[in-house]
């Protein structure tokens, strides 16, 4: 069931396994014109454009007036939920925001000993938005996007918040993100979806005011047009299809590790799917659990269709060899179904996320654990990481010099100006020596 079977034995085996993945990576070209012109419309034409659009793909009879969803309908929501969904969604909040909690930064500050004074002070932006997909037409709320985008921010103390996704086609909003958006305290929502929803974060309509970031997963429209506005609005990161790497040994189970690998495979026929592995035996029985496995599931034909195209298994010779290869190939998600994963947690060095024995499946840390599941696609974990506090925070830079400070180092900064030929630079600290 897997497109492809390697043999990994040294470092001259990667190449062929590179280029199978590299062209994986390879960026879609096709939507880049459209979304270019939708960031166009968008900035000239403002709320206009996105009526037009959503009246063209979410829904018809929209209007102007029905881009802000009311803050009734966040309320009204809570009557159409479970409440025992509920108390499990408060509960998952609460482990996300706890374990985001550790991750602040606090400013500080040092003393130069020649009276000066340096520090660094942590600031969040103003104001973020976050994306959330419309997940099948609104039947399936992607509930814990929403919990992973917002929780960062509120953490790190952004003070404005805004939340977009595309209308079902009565014009409303699942409850279910709804009431999750008021566990959180959110109340700015408006409905509005693809390229120009994040168009209209970026640079603002009569209706959505500009943002300082976005963040939020989507399709590949969301991800080109993200991806365009880089340098002009903060992005969370330019992730592609979801992928999981799991290596294992003799103790792992193959009934674990086709879940495991079929829980990424069905989000997307093009979801990347690896098994690293001491042990031939265990590849075949993990296929043979596949294609049982698969049959079971609702999304059968696109996890069938990922495992085909962007599956494959991966027969290394010892652990450190797989964890070579692990690195190399940087996956989002790694499971490490060994004996003692806690001994080899020195050995990893590219991942977005670890998940450790077998008994922590990838979707514990999707929507439970903490951690956030936002995370580096395509092998660029091997620069990047997860979606954090920090994403949603500046560092500034704090200088206070005094006349003590300039009369024994001015001299020493006007050289080095004159040395990269800027004399109004030295000029300015010379102003300021005592004997002038």
């Amino acid at each position: 069931m897997f497109g492809k079977n390697f043999s990994y034995q040294s470092r001259s085996d990667w190449p062929p396994i590179k280029s199978w993945i590299v062209s994986r990576i390879q960026p879609d070209l096709s939507v880049e014109g459209p979304v270019r012109e939708i960031l166009q419309r968008v900035m000239d034409q403002g709320d206009r454009a996105i009526v037009e659009y959503t009246r063209k793909f979410d829904c018809k009879d929209f209007e102007t007036e029905n881009i802000t969803l009311p803050a009734e309908a966040i309320q009204d929501s809570l009557n159409h939920v479970d409440e025992q969904d509920m108390e499990i969604i408060r509960e998952a909040a609460q482990r996300i925001r706890s374990f985001h909690e550790i991750q602040k930064q606090k400013s500080w500050f040092f003393p130069d000993q020649d009276g000066a004074v340096m520090g660094q002070m942590v600031a969040p932006v103003y104001r973020a938005g976050l994306y959330v997909p419309g997940g099948q037409g609104g039947e399936t709320p992607l509930i814990s996007s929403l919990l992973m985008n917002a929780i960062p921010a509120q953490v790190a103390g952004v003070e404005s918040i805004c939340v977009v996704s595309p209308p079902r086609q009565d014009k409303t909003l699942n409850p279910y993100l709804l009431a999750t958006a008021h566990i959180l305290g959110i109340k700015e929502i408006y409905l509005c979806g693809s390229a120009w929803a994040i168009a209209a974060m970026a640079y603002g309509t009569e209706t959505i005011p500009h943002v300082d970031i976005i963040a939020g997963p989507g399709n590949i429209f969301v991800t080109m047009a993200k991806k365009m506005l880089v340098g002009q609005v903060g992005i969370d990161m330019i992730a592609g299809p979801s992928e999981v790497a799991v290596l294992a040994d003799h103790t792992a189970r193959a009934d674990y590790i086709a879940a495991d690998l079929l829980s990424q495979a069905e989000h997307d026929s093009l979801a990347g799917t690896y098994l690293i592995t001491t042990e031939k035996k265990l590849i075949e029985q993990t296929l043979e659990e596949l294609q049982r496995q698969t049959n079971l599931l609702p999304r059968a034909d696109i996890a069938r269709k990922a495992l085909q195209d962007w599956g494959a298994s991966f027969l290394v010779p010892n652990l450190e060899k797989g964890f070579e290869l692990s690195n190399s190939i940087a996956p989002e998600h790694f499971e490490i179904c060994v004996e003692d994963p806690w001994s080899c947690l020195g050995m990893i060095r590219n991942a977005g996320a670890v998940f450790m024995g077998e008994n922590t499946p990838e979707p514990v840390g999707d929507y439970f654990a903490g951690p956030n599941h936002v995370l580096p696609t395509l092998s660029t974990a091997r620069f990047s990481q997860a979606l954090s506090v920090h994403a949603f925070q500046k560092n500034i830079s704090i200088i206070s010099s005094n006349k003590n400070y300039i009369n024994k180092h001015g001299k020493k900064i006007a050289r080095m100006a004159r040395l990269e030929g800027l004399e109004a630079h030295a000029r300015s600290v010379e102003q300021r020596f005592e004997n002038k």
